[in-house]
């Protein structure tokens, strides 16, 4: 079933924290993080809930996966976020740790007169042209030999990316890269990259807003943000040749393809197999340095997690996440234990 029904509550697309609830009582854990805009939607509904279950008042900032890079390496917040994983030479050099927490769908929207929801089928080697700027119009012969039902104007297709350095746009220019020969060679893979056509707009929630606005738009975003705004998606033809919508069983299907013995837990679900897979998921990593100067504020860290992973599931359910599997939460904990130390002691012991 298509959970785009379903009444979602998650935090304000603008802003960061969403801590509700009571009051921070004295005993209360604060702990800070920064970065990726993907998740924020699931990381404010935990932070919502485990102020009150778990004692742990989260402030997070949604300022994109770059700056969440930059500043965990800077050590100004306690966690930085990115849907981009870290090379494994980048957390090297830098003492870092890098986890998954959960998993996301892009989708493609559009604000085309006439057009609802789903209603319109488009091809990853469209879209990476229409990114190229080599299809100009929405009644391009080739958009309309996919969807011969649909009435399509001749309005200028107004393509949206994002701005700033982003996850996101990593996760979506990979999967261009993936189905398009040419996007690889001429544009490639990156957080961020110079896009040959279209306007750029700050974050999941300014690519939102501009494709909410401008007829014609066409832009990127997580799963979750074009279902808080009732945005309009399409259908994407997946590797199997396939038209899918942008269900929760498409997303399923494709986490079920995740090799996730990858180094540094940096699985790639982009483009998997399978008859009934979204083509575009991704995990979103948390980045914790190994080294850290305050044992508490890193167990917070890490107990704020470890709460996600176990009482966090419905939550990022409702909101079109997809949870990881329990062997993975059972990896990250050990890695955990095995690589976060303060004197030579490790910091998580399982509490």
């Amino acid at each position: 079933m298509n959970r785009r029904s379903l009444l979602l509550t998650a935090a304000p697309l603008i802003g960061a924290s969403m801590l509700g609830g009571r009051p921070a009582s004295a005993q209360q854990a604060s702990i800070t993080g920064a970065g990726a805009t993907f998740p924020n939607p699931v990381y404010q509904k935990w932070a919502e809930a485990a102020r009150s279950s778990a004692s742990i008042s989260l402030n997070y900032q949604s300022v994109g996966s770059g700056a969440g890079q930059a500043q965990i390496r800077n050590r100004t917040v306690d966690f930085g976020a990115s849907d981009a994983p870290m090379s494994s030479d980048a957390l090297r050099e830098a003492n870092l740790m890098q986890f998954p927490t959960v998993m996301g769908s892009l989708v493609a929207i559009v604000n085309i007169e006439g057009v609802t929801d789903n209603q319109m089928k488009l091809t990853g080697e469209l879209l990476a042209d229409i990114y190229l700027g080599k299809v100009t119009k929405w009644n391009d012969p080739r958009i309309v030999e996919l969807n011969p039902g649909l009435r399509l104007p001749s309005t200028a297709i107004a393509p949206v990316y994002r701005a700033d350095g982003s996850g996101t746009t990593f996760v979506w220019v990979s999967y261009l890269a993936a189905v398009s020969p040419e996007w690889k060679s001429k544009v490639g893979v990156g957080t961020s990259v110079r896009f040959p056509a279209g306007t750029g707009a700050r974050g999941n929630e300014g690519v939102a807003g501009t494709v909410r606005n401008v007829r014609g738009a066409i832009g990127y975003v997580e799963n979750a943000y074009a279902t808080q705004n009732k945005l309009v998606s399409t259908q994407i033809r997946n590797k199997s040749g396939a038209f899918v919508q942008p269900t929760e069983e498409a997303f399923l299907a494709a986490a079920q393809n995740a090799d996730w013995s990858a180094p540094d837990f940096a699985a790639n679900l982009i483009d998997t197999q399978g008859a009934t897979s979204w083509p575009i998921v991704s995990p979103t990593f948390i980045i914790v340095p190994k080294n850290p100067t305050d044992a508490d504020k890193a167990r917070n860290v890490m107990r704020f997690f470890d709460w996600a992973y176990k009482n966090g599931d419905q939550l990022a359910k409702d909101l079109e996440y997809i949870p990881l599997p329990n062997t993975v939460k059972e990896a990250v904990r050990a890695a955990w234990a095995a690589n976060i130390m303060v004197n030579g002691q490790p910091v998580w012991t399982g509490r």
